[in-house]
């Protein structure tokens, strides 16, 4: 492995030694050998990274490993399923990420800034991939800010109440993690010329609530009246305010934005 650049970015492959995914892509398949689902889905995370979300089509991905659209169907009975496996497959590489806490064992505060250079080495990554993770789930459209990932709200709501967040604190804490993270990311891919404008009214709502079982986000789930409320005008004020007293300090500090202390 490469050496890290002194100078990189320390969430880039560069400033990670040339270490990108933690998840392999799948290879390429000849004629209808050792096809399945993993298989599949690493391939089309292999194809979007290449080609962009948009040259997507069963068709292209078929083609890509080797086979007849019709084959995939087996494994991934329509593209927005294949899309969901797309993202949990990007989003399993926090679980694999060493640096990414996946309890607040060392404080709530620990826990969110390693998340968020995690999800940060992600969309470098797979910037292609990236604009997915800030779709709706189709298994729960309810959730917002969107987040297609059910398994990544679940998580985060559980690790905040057991750190002695309220519900409604949780909730509220999602909220604006997930909108300064989400956002600021998506507009960090787009400068690479990437599309944010994913698919994100995925097709067949009740044919995937129907197919995932949501028993496995119980919290979600019991969330649900708090997470579908739209606060988005009184966050948009406190974030704005947020911002001002910020600005206030730098110009009472004489320093620029994100400079921290290190004025000479």
């Amino acid at each position: 492995m490469d050496l890290p650049r002194a100078d990189a970015d320390p969430d880039s492959r560069e400033g990670r030694g040339g270490m990108a995914a933690v998840m392999p892509a799948a290879p390429p398949g000849s004629g209808r050998t050792a096809l399945d689902r993993r298989r599949i889905i690493g391939a089309a995370v292999e194809f979007i990274d290449a080609h962009g979300l948009a040259a997507l089509t069963m068709r292209r991905l078929g083609a890509h490993l080797g086979v007849e659209a019709m084959a995939l169907y087996r494994y991934v009975p329509s593209r927005d399923n294949l899309l969901d496996g797309v993202v949990e497959a990007v989003v399993d590489e926090l679980y694999g990420d060493p640096d990414v806490h996946l309890t607040p064992g060392h404080g709530w505060q620990d826990y969110l800034q390693r998340l968020a250079h995690g999800v940060r080495r992600i969309a470098l990554a797979h910037p292609e991939v990236f604009p997915l993770v800030a779709t709706r789930p189709p298994a729960a459209p309810w959730v917002r800010p969107p987040l297609r990932s059910l398994r990544w709200v679940e998580s985060f709501l559980v690790a905040l109440i057991d750190s002695g967040f309220s519900e409604e604190a949780a909730v509220s804490a999602y909220r604006a993690y997930s909108s300064f993270l989400l956002g600021h990311l998506l507009l960090e891919v787009s400068q690479q010329g990437v599309a944010v404008n994913a698919e994100d009214k995925p097709e067949g709502v009740e044919e995937a609530q129907a197919a995932t079982d949501l028993s496995e986000y119980p919290t979600v789930v019991r969330l649900e009246p708090l997470l579908s409320l739209d606060e988005s005008a009184a966050e948009f004020e406190e974030a704005l305010e947020n911002l001002l007293e910020r600005l206030e300090l730098v110009l009472r500090e004489g320093r620029a934005p994100g400079r921290g202390d290190d004025r000479e």
